[in-house]
């Protein structure tokens, strides 16, 4: 089980191997990541408690796989809900239209609707799991000085201790004190004559049935959105132009509804209240040093689309493993493939985003409807460090690309073995002796190798694995590449199987490597390119205990995974 570092040393520091700073989901969901894999990680929050606002309620698709790769997808469906569809309230007239669309059948997953989850209950689905793994959030805990040299980084809190690790990573928000520390320029904009007053309360006399919208003149509209569970509850968006006086007491709120949408409504119960101002704004890199950056510490984005939680729950999920393998002696410029990879997608979502909260200003159903762009389950990492333009592919799939789920055959599990370090305990994914999807196979801390046909098959029961960092899970999916079954047609059409093939897929979901295998050696008809040549660019990324990452009778795998050897 991972330290989680209650106590402080005699000498009024205390030392670990990760040191995350921001308890909201995203900094959650890394130490998370990091105390599954049995990373030793405290977790600074520098306010008393958890947040207990709705602020970022929409969970995308890619991010319930995300929650279903951590073990929580469950648990968040049961505690979100279903998007209600959006109410104009125009006069006595209400034009009602769904506002998110259902990703295609196609798209490969198990989670193709977007979630109604407000952030305070997926900060305590998170907090929770975080301390069943003995992770104890530091809060009430502020960061005030962070340096570091080149064996670590020490971190001076406010109230004078001194915290030491060999890396830390600021999950702290858009006012980051990690990213202030590191130098890194924060560009990008605040528009402060344009602001939202956000509410959290019970509203009597107003149906749970809509997500309603009363457009006033002016730029004064006011908008209701139910949030789960049964007692009445919204969160309230209340527009206000730049004179506006804003008082953020119960009694004036009340009375600040009432006058724009009638007397029949009563506001009460506030749990929250906060003013909102956009703010579009990515960071220049997204490291220095041993320094990193996550979630709102390296981009802020405008609410339209409901992306930048998940955005950077997303970053955690992509940098928890990086971390792992560095720690266990990889090459260090794995560290710079998460800015490489990650960096990109923030700018597309930012200018996406910011054109959705365009949409906002008219009010008007096109403004207000989204669509797969938003779902996230299209982000690629083709093209990028471990993932080069001349990787092979398959007919459907590119190395980089996000691996998509299908059912699986009834023999799939077959030889399924393990190779590379143990993973910790406890875990937070299911065995996958019951697996029934591809999913049941890639939940957890590990990588897992996907084998169609008999050579792959033989060839993948004897590639070598690093015995430190990220583990191996060998999974031998069918033993024929012709489809017997409308199961195994779908599968195959799924990822794009043609010829006996090994698939590489990373912890974080994406494929790592495909290697087509040709003959009964198993030599690959890719074993010629940038990405298995000696002199590649590519970070080395074995756990430097001279075990190769890749053999020849496989041909290939990414350079992140081949040995210095």
């Amino acid at each position: 089980m991972p330290e989680s570092h209650d106590a402080d040393t005699a000498a009024g520091t205390a030392d670990t191997t990760v040191t995350v700073i921001g308890a909201g989901p995203v900094g959650l969901a890394l130490t998370l990541d990091l105390a599954r894999r049995g990373i030793a990680v405290r977790l600074v929050e520098r306010d008393e408690k958890c947040f207990q606002g709705s602020r970022a309620k929409g969970i995308q698709p890619r991010t319930l796989e995300v929650l279903d790769d951590l073990g929580l997808a469950d648990a968040a469906r049961s505690a979100g809900g279903a998007y209600p569809p959006m109410g104009l309230h125009l006069g006595p007239y209400t034009k009602a239209w769904r506002m998110h669309a259902t990703a295609p059948g196609s798209i490969g997953t198990p989670y193709p609707d977007v979630l109604l989850l407000p952030q305070y209950a997926t900060t305590t689905l998170l907090h929770d799991a975080v301390e069943r793994l003995g992770v104890r959030v530091d809060f009430g805990a502020r960061a005030v000085e962070i340096t570091q040299d080149e064996e670590a980084c020490t971190v001076r809190l406010q109230d004078g201790r001194l915290l030491r690790s060999r890396y830390v990573v600021g999950a702290d928000g858009g006012s980051s004190t990690v990213r202030k520390a590191a130098g890194i320029a924060f560009e990008g904009s605040t528009d402060e004559t344009d602001r939202m007053i956000l509410v959290d309360a019970t509203v009597d006399g107003l149906s749970g049935d809509h997500w309603h919208i009363w457009p006033r003149l002016r730029g004064r509209s006011i908008a209701a959105c139910p949030l789960p569970g049964a007692d009445g509850r919204f969160q309230i968006m209340i527009k206000i132009r730049p004179g506006d006086p804003v008082d953020l007491t119960g009694s004036a709120l009340a009375t600040l509804v009432r006058r724009r949408v009638g007397p029949s409504l009563t506001l009460r119960d506030i749990t929250w209240s906060s003013v909102f101002r956009p703010n579009i704004r990515l960071a220049e890199r997204y490291r220095n040093g041993r320094l990193l950056l996550c979630g709102d510490a390296a981009h802020v984005h405008t609410p339209a689309g409901a992306q930048g939680l998940n955005t950077g729950v997303q970053d955690a999920h992509n940098l928890g493993w990086k971390l792992q393998q560095v720690l266990a002696g990889a090459d260090d410029a794995l560290l710079d493939s998460y800015e490489r990879e990650r960096r990109p997608v923030a700018a597309q979502v930012l200018g996406r985003s910011t054109e959705l909260y365009e949409g906002l200003r008219r009010t008007r159903p096109s403004g207000l409807t989204r669509g797969p762009d938003e779902h996230q389950l299209g982000i690629s990492y083709f093209g990028g460090p471990l993932a080069p333009a001349d990787s092979p592919r398959t007919a459907t799939l590119r190395c980089g690309d996000r691996a998509p789920d299908a059912a699986l055959p009834g023999a799939a599990l077959s030889g399924a073995t393990l190779s590379g370090a143990a993973l910790s305990e406890p875990t937070l994914s299911g065995a996958t002796g019951t697996a029934s999807r591809l999913f049941d196979l890639y939940r957890g801390p590990h990588f897992t190798a996907l084998a169609f046909g008999a050579r792959a098959a033989n060839a993948v029961d004897r590639l070598p694995w690093p015995t430190d960092g990220v583990p191996l899970r060998r999974h031998t999916v069918l033993t024929h590449t012709t489809p017997r079954t409308p199961c195994e047609a779908a599968l195959l059409t799924a990822y794009g199987i043609t010829e006996d093939t090994i698939l590489l897929i990373r912890p974080d979901g994406h494929i790592g490597d495909i290697s087509h295998v040709a003959d009964a050696d198993g030599m690959s008809n890719g074993s010629k390119g940038s990405n298995g040549t000696e002199g590649s660019d590519g970070p080395n990324l074995s756990a430097g205990n001279g075990t190769p990452a890749a053999s020849p009778a496989i041909g290939r795998l990414t350079p992140a995974l081949r040995s210095a050897a």
